[in-house]
């Protein structure tokens, strides 16, 4: 029996509120109760107290710093009608580093002000140099856009800032290229537009005085990857035509900052993490949701037909849907929650991690409120991605003018709209890293003001295991951005489009580094490259087709069947579960059931539909061992890393009733194969080991399940990634280790880092897995230590008690 647990999601970022030792922030609706009053309330209303921990955040006083001397009077005046009258400290020596010519990344909390960092040294040289150009990137159109209105604000002379992106209209586009000084992009825009058209860029790159890269702890895994080999096609660009870019790097908090930037940017990068920017307090409570009666927590069994595993996208499940409820869902605590403080006045952003979710959270809101005051429902909104630009704009403004009390959100919501200043933040679930926890919960806070955060726990392994060791959270470092640049499914395609932009030289293949040289070769094997005495030069026609953010290819849109409406769109990499035919499909609050699917032409059709059904996609997964990079033998153990090939196939889905869990039925699917080179971890056991722990043969099966899956739960403590991001496999005898095996692998080709940081950290890693099923008061086995969402073998068979003793013979024997 094997088991399959993957899916993959990107993750999506925000941006901070500019902050300066005068700044404000709009106060929107009249002040509700303090924070320790509203959690009061909050905690009083169930019969039991939710809530495990309560984090007091003191509040902090800022450290202003004197204008630096080369900022000119011209340029202060105008930070100051926005209310800025001097810098504080870590911007004023994130500037002055920047300005001085040393690569630098400034990584400090959310609403820290690190705008003004880059745009000090940036403008002053615009002003001073007629000719100097700076290039800003984000890593999405919206926070350009966003930042583009703060630098218009300014009304600098002579800067004329614009957004070069694929909204543009492309009667504007030349006039950017030769007029914009200060350009604000993207990087898909970079990779698709301006480095292939390097040649009508040539007079702005020729002047580039300043790379400045926003948010980039967002670029992480093989997005990341492929973002650190665009920024080095840049500055291969710009060596040509003889410019030399400083690079200035803002981050929200993260580990190793400095170490980060470099993988990224290819440069040495001073970091600034001192925060000098005043904080009002926060109260943080960790909230874990009640438990459900016996036999209310009790929902139908998968029936043995489910066979595989589902590689389900969080969006295809709003929550914990398809396993017997131990507690009470985290959707339904958020959504009262969320209720109760718009009832309290207090203008209140709930992030859930699903589309599906955020949109379950808001109707279940507006319900409860408008059953308590009519019309008080229409407060609160869903905002999520594949919303149109139009809707995602409106409810903006919204929020930022009071109309909104509520808002219930995926972290699309982050994506660069200033949002900072809310009463009350909070998460359901949650987010992956300690980095997302923290931005998010930065978003409550108004001018100093105390703020509530609350963390909502899901019946989750992580989630379990951080609600009762707060120390985990709290006393914790934030974990370091993982990304991979030396990943040949990243450096091969980057390499191909450098070759387009100009022929590749002996000395480009040192600025691409580790592995550059063996890709070249493979690129010249298969053909794509041609070897000539001045260098390797691209052989085709058409330029090679490289997807930077590994969504698994371009959106697929919703379109109403009968009108032809577009409703709106979803990543191809999620296509086949969440609009498989038959599919139910959520906007805006309304049903949809899909009627085709389209994969050719990137088109779903779908038409309104009330059902009392849901929807799950189930595929079967295999896995084979391709080769070995590293491996620990701890004799009857062995842990492994390396490469491995993944297939898989979504080949049914089960219609289930909404109310009861029962299955109705599971419908067959015929939907092409996908397949996976990728990197895992993995590790055996020898039987004899196992036996002597007291795993019986018939039990071994559901011993290494159960393991697997709470360590896949686990894995976001020691890498920047959440269990969406990976995969898993367990089986009893797999052919290619001919041993008990559990393997957890990354969800992207090539790899993403997080394996390697799981191999790195194994015994952490497997020990802090191995206490949160020991710690888990359950009898068998629950959501809450060894279920898991997406787990196509209906969570069976799974042995609690089995999986850890199998977790101690492999702490019992691998070195630390």
């Amino acid at each position: 029996m094997t088991s399959n647990d993957f899916s993959s999601a990107q993750g999506t970022p925000r941006h901070d509120l500019e902050s300066s030792p005068a700044a404000t922030v709009s106060a929107g609706p009249g002040p509700g109760p303090a924070p320790e009053d509203l959690l009061r309330r909050l905690r009083a209303r169930g019969a039991t107290d939710p809530v495990t921990h309560v984090e007091r955040v003191p509040a902090r006083a800022g450290v202003p710093a004197p204008w630096p001397p080369w900022a000119s009077a011209e340029l202060r005046a105008a930070f100051a009608t926005r209310g800025v009258v001097a810098p504080w400290q870590h911007q004023a020596e994130a500037a002055n580093l920047a300005y001085e010519g040393q690569h630098v990344v400034v990584a400090t909390g959310t609403a820290s002000g690190k705008s003004l960092a880059y745009q000090l040294p940036a403008l002053a040289t615009l002003l001073a140099d007629p000719r100097a150009t700076v290039l800003y990137l984000a890593p999405t159109k919206a926070l350009a856009a966003d930042q583009l209105r703060a630098v218009a604000a300014l009304e600098l002379e002579g800067v004329r800032p614009a957004c070069y992106d694929g909204d543009t209209p492309r009667a504007e586009r030349e006039w950017i290229r030769k007029h914009s000084r200060f350009v604000l992009t993207n990087p898909d825009m970079l990779h698709h537009g301006i480095l292939p058209g390097h040649a009508q860029w040539s007079g702005f790159l020729r002047r580039l005085a300043y790379v400045v890269i926003d948010e980039c702890h967002t670029y992480r895994g093989v997005f990341g990857s492929h973002v650190a080999h665009v920024l080095r096609r840049l500055r291969r660009q710009c060596a040509r035509f003889g410019a030399t870019p400083v690079f200035v790097l803002a981050s929200a908090t993260s580990g190793d900052p400095a170490t980060t930037g470099g993988r990224l940017t290819g440069l040495p990068v001073t970091a600034v993490t001192e925060d000098a920017s005043p904080r009002g307090g926060v109260t943080f409570a960790l909230w874990e949701p009640p438990l459900l009666p016996p036999e209310a927590g009790s929902a139908a069994p998968v029936p043995p037909q489910a066979i595989g595993s589902p590689s389900v996208p969080p969006q295809a499940i709003g929550e914990h849907d398809d396993l017997r409820q131990v507690r009470r869902s985290a959707l339904r605590e958020t959504a009262d929650l969320l209720a109760d403080t718009v009832a309290e006045g207090v203008r209140t952003l709930a992030f859930v991690r699903s589309r599906k979710g955020a949109e379950v959270v808001a109707a279940n809101a507006r319900r409860s409120l408008d059953e308590a005051v009519p019309g008080l429902g229409d407060r609160v909104a869903a905002y999520r991605g594949g919303y149109l630009r139009e809707e995602r704009r409106e409810l903006e403004r919204a929020l930022l003018h009071g109309d909104l009390l509520g808002l219930a959100s995926t972290n699309a919501l982050e994506l660069g709209v200033d949002l900072v200043g809310l009463d009350a933040v909070l998460i359901c679930g949650y987010p992956g890293t300690r980095a997302s926890l923290w931005q998010q919960a930065g978003r409550a806070g108004r001018s100093g003001q105390e703020a509530l955060a609350v963390l909502v726990a899901r019946d989750d392994p992580l989630d379990t295991y951080l609600v009762h060791h707060p120390e985990a959270i709290f006393g914790a470092p934030v974990e370091a951005t993982v990304l991979d640049p030396a990943n040949p499914y990243v450096l091969a395609p980057q390499l191909a489009c450098a070759a387009v932009e100009a022929p590749l030289t002996p000395a480009d293949l040192a600025l691409f580094g580790d592995g550059a040289k063996e890709a070249v070769d493979e690129l010249v094997a298969a053909g794509a490259l041609r070897q000539r005495p001045t260098g390797w030069y691209w052989r085709h026609r058409e330029r090679p087709e490289v997807d930077l953010r590994g969504e698994g290819g371009a959106p697929v849109c919703v379109v109403e069947s009968s009108t032809g409406r577009l409703l709106g769109t979803v990543d191809g990499g999620s296509s086949h579960f969440l609009l498989h035919p038959g599919a139910v499909h959520l906007h805006q609050g309304v049903s949809y059931v899909v009627d085709d699917l389209d994969l050719a032409d990137g088109c779903a059709l779908v038409h309104a539909e009330e059902p009392d059904w849901s929807t799950h996609a189930r595929d079967v997964t295999d896995l084979s061992v391709v080769s070995v990079r590293s491996y620990v033998d701890a004799g009857p153990v062995g842990m492994f890393l390396g490469e491995v090939d993944v297939t898989s196939q979504v080949v049914s889905y089960q219609r289930r009733r909404i109310a009861t869990g029962e299955v109705i039925d599971t419908r067959p699917l015929d939907l092409p194969t996908r397949e996976l080179r990728t990197v895992a971890v993995w590790f055996t056991l020898s039987p004899q080991s196992l036996a002597l722990a007291g795993v019986q043969p018939a039990d071994v099966p559901g011993a290494l399940h159960a393991a697997e899956h709470a360590a896949i739960g686990l894995l976001p403590l020691m890498a920047t990634c959440d269990r969406w991001d990976i995969g898993g496999l367990s089986t009893a005898v797999h052919p290619d280790t001919e041993a008990p095996t559990v393997f957890v692998y990354d969800g992207q080709p090539g790899g993403a880092g997080f394996a390697e940081r799981a191999y790195g950290t194994a015994s952490a890693w497997l020990r802090a897995t191995r206490d949160a099923i020991a710690e888990c008061g359950c009898e068998t086995g629950c959501p809450s230590c060894v279920q898991s969402p997406k787990c196509g073998n209906g969570n069976n068979p799974l042995s609690k008690p089995d999986a850890i003793r199998v977790l101690d013979v492999v702490l019992a024997n691998l070195p630390d």
